[in-house]
């Protein structure tokens, strides 16, 4: 590693952003607009949270890379850009309080039918008395498929709902049922919400079969990836009325205009902003921070995802 690092940042002021950018390190502001002269020096990179520009593709002109530091902790989109000799980390942790708030908003929200509260705020109706009584999250169970760090974040947050949490992961540990066991665990859950990444083994892994394991009623919660459900399955099951939706993340994505997931029964639509709350920038700012301080000092960097460590 050189003397003085070459970093490239996505923030206009890097300095105040961070706190502090640690010694050792050279930078240049780069979000996607203008590119630095510095492309053949950058070492160390961290793009822009949403991308936009060139922000992934560049990474293939970059020769003297190392490191690609996301602010996501989604990473398909990025590692099949980065040569295997780059150190790729994702942002686990990054997202956990505001990904396991909008869950829980979503589920409250559909619940006690918000949506048509504002509807009717909008047209300066008082209804009186609706035709039911709203769901209450009190004794309902909550299947939580995906189960981890965003996971138990959202579990830390359902406890005083008094409800139940099942916990669902790939893989079996201590309290945590694997996916094999899913049949056995979806007709008993009255939420289901999605945390799984995106993956070959997960990418429409919420299709027509999995649905109808869905006890009637049931409201599905999407705040992982658009890929994960089967989107024509999904408006099959919603057309009968039989289940719910609050989707943070759709198949295709952005929603285009016109598509029937718009007009679908029961249904709520948030446009991807699961990690855009006041509690991002804070914790993206220390996690670069000390990436940034560990790759000076030497030190083993964390959430490494793909390439050597270092």
């Amino acid at each position: 590693m050189a003397d003085v690092v070459k970093a490239w940042l996505p923030w206009a002021d890097p300095d105040g952003f961070l706190g502090g950018v640690p010694a050792g390190f050279d930078v240049d502001v780069y979000s996607g607009a203008e590119r630095p002269k510095s492309l053949a020096e950058v070492e160390f990179y961290v793009p822009s949270y949403m991308g936009g520009g060139d922000v992934f593709d560049i990474v293939r002109e970059m020769p003297a890379l190392k490191v690609v530091q996301l602010q996501t902790a989604g990473y398909e989109n990025v590692q099949s850009r980065v040569a295997e000799d780059v150190t790729l980390c994702n942002a686990r942790g990054v997202h956990d309080a505001s990904t396991a708030e909008l869950a829980v908003g979503l589920i409250l929200a559909s619940y006690r039918r918000l949506p048509r509260a504002v509807r009717d705020q909008e047209r300066q109706v008082w209804p009186g008395s609706y035709d039911q009584v709203d769901d209450s999250l009190a004794d309902r169970t909550v299947l939580i498929l995906g189960y981890g760090a965003i996971g138990e974040a959202l579990e830390r947050r359902l406890t005083g709902f008094e409800c139940e949490v099942i916990r669902v992961a790939r893989r079996a540990r201590d309290g945590v049922h694997p996916f094999t066991e899913l049949p056995e665990l979806l007709p008993r859950a009255d939420v289901v919400v999605l945390l799984t990444p995106a993956t070959p083994e997960t990418t429409r892994m919420v299709d027509a079969k999995f649905l109808a394991q869905l006890k009637d009623g049931a409201l599905l919660v999407n705040v992982a990836r658009g890929v994960v459900v089967d989107t024509q399955a999904l408006l099959a099951e919603l057309g009968t009325g039989r289940i719910s939706a609050a989707l943070d993340v759709t198949d295709p994505e952005p929603l285009p205009t016109g598509h029937p997931l718009w007009s679908a029964p029961n249904v709520l639509i948030n446009p991807h902003r699961g990690g855009a709350s006041t509690a991002f920038a804070p914790r993206v700012a220390r996690l670069v921070r000390a990436q940034l301080a560990r790759y000076a000092s030497g030190e083993p960097l964390i959430n490494v995802v793909a390439g050597p460590p270092r």
